[in-house]
């Protein structure tokens, strides 16, 4: 049997175990909700513990938690309260944190159960007995003062969505971009057939595909920094509803402050609270730019995936890295896996954004949003799929990809777009009956143009450089 000691909330006594850093409150929601087995990821438990954190030096500088009210600290322990709040932003009380993401929809059970550990953890620190049934510094007089689950948890996903999407997305992002824009360089001389409908196009150099690429990834970054700027506004301060009551006007303001100077992320108080604490829509419009990343990804990584089909009955203009078997009955096969795997997240990433979609635009009314948790666990497990995808695709595609040069090549000559450039010289109409007649023939528009003497030799082998098709002519 598990050793529990007794804990108590306004509903009453409750068994909780005995080493838990939880109280109460907690125990009861891992009671009413053995749902899934998903905990709040641990990026929002530490942008909690930022926010206790900052919502704790506000307190303590605006002479709330020492002052003249019910139960005031000394200023030993204050510090306690704020050196377990740090513990819980820098992810030292794992295991602690057991409600399940489909809980109460404003977070409440969430919210109560990281009080409850700070007051714990910061009796212990401050020499007390945590176990003890009174709670010289209280997880709600204390450790949640002037706030609200209403406005605290929102602000906590704000905060743990932009500075995931900063130091870790971001930064991916960069590291894609400046893998492509090597390609970009070294294989700029390398001629290929362009391909448009899946049909044989004009030519173009390998280097100028690979551009393509890089400049969407370069606009996904432009993308991630929208995500992130689009959760800035921060409800703290609004409370319960929006009004703000039983908080300091200026509390929401330098609470934003903090948790700016944190994390070096430009954070400010919401500019309409009773906005900040009913709509999600920032978390919705941030999580769009992120599904518009995936699509991107999407199309990359199966652009690619196609152009390193093969290797001898396919288009084989890239080679891919060997990374493992790709058959249990096919010997020697092997798979572009790395795409595949990226594909995947994308997929799970635009699914994501329609749990996003309705949390945020059905998921409350009036003054508050009532999804909120999942919109967390959505958000998160987006960024982390996204920046975990690509570091996978980078490390183990991209940088050891290399370019078949003669498979490029040899495909330039037999596309029948090459008769393209000849439309300025003899007309659409010409040109199209050539193609035809090549396709029928067997022939390339270069042989049947000699052997019908259609221009002067000198002038079709201008006419029909490759290279030349790769760039405007004036």
């Amino acid at each position: 049997m598990t050793k529990t000691r007794t804990e108590r909330d306004s509903m009453g006594e409750v068994h909780v175990p005995a080493d838990a850093y939880y109280g109460a409150q907690t125990q009861r929601a891992v009671e009413n909700f053995p749902v899934s087995g998903w905990q709040l990821p641990p990026a929002m438990i530490s942008a909690m513990g930022r926010v206790k954190l900052a919502c704790g030096i506000a307190n303590r500088d605006l002479g709330k938690l020492t002052g003249t009210g019910k139960n005031p600290l000394s200023d030993k322990q204050v510090e306690s309260m704020l050196a377990a709040a740090t513990e819980v932003a820098e992810g030292k009380l794992t295991g602690q944190y057991p409600v399940d993401v489909f809980q109460t929809g404003s977070g409440t059970s969430s919210n109560m159960n990281v009080n409850e550990v700070i007051s714990n953890r910061a009796i212990e620190i401050d020499g007390g007995d945590r176990m003890a049934e009174d709670k010289p510094i209280h997880p709600n007089d204390h450790v949640n003062m002037g706030q609200s689950t209403n406005d605290t948890f929102p602000t906590a996903i704000h905060v743990a969505t932009a500075v995931e999407i900063e130091t870790k997305l971001i930064p991916t992002l960069k590291r894609m971009h400046a893998s492509l824009e090597e390609k970009v360089n070294a294989w700029d001389k390398i001629i290929k057939i362009g391909r448009t409908h899946l049909m044989d196009a004009t030519p173009l150099r390998l280097g100028q595909e690979f551009s393509g690429f890089a400049r969407q990834i370069e606009l996904s970054i432009a993308r991630a920094e929208k995500a992130r700027d689009a959760v800035l506004e921060l409800p703290v301060g609004g409370t319960a509803v929006g009004s703000g009551i039983n908080t300091h006007p200026e509390f929401g303001s330098r609470v934003a402050a903090n948790l700016a100077e944190q994390t070096s992320i430009a954070f400010v108080e919401a500019v309409n609270h009773f906005e900040g604490n009913a709509n999600r829509d920032g978390l919705v419009e941030s999580h769009g730019q992120l599904k518009c990343i995936a699509q991107t990804l999407l199309g990359i990584a199966n652009n690619i995936r196609w152009l390193g089909s093969g290797p001898r009955c396919g288009y084989y203009e890239v080679k891919l890295p060997t990374r493992q078997p790709g058959s249990s009955i096919m010997p020697g096969k092997v798979n572009p896996v790395m795409c595949e795997s990226l594909m995947q997240i994308a997929a799970r990433v635009i699914g994501n954004d329609a749990t996003m979609t309705i949390s945020g635009g059905c998921g409350g009314n009036f003054q508050l949003n009532i999804m909120m948790p999942v919109m967390a666990h959505t958000s998160l497990e987006s960024i982390r799929l996204l920046d975990g995808g690509c570091s996978a695709f980078i490390d183990f595609c991209l940088d050891g990809m290399e370019p078949n040069e003669e498979a490029c090549n040899a495909a330039v000559e037999q596309s029948l777009s090459m008769c393209t450039s000849l439309n300025p010289l003899i007309g659409y109409e010409q040109a199209a009956a050539l193609a035809k007649e090549a396709f029928k023939s067997g022939q390339t528009i270069r042989e049947l143009c000699v052997a019908k003497n259609i221009l002067p030799e000198d002038q079709l082998t201008e006419a029909l450089d490759p290279w030349k098709m790769t760039e405007p002519q004036a």
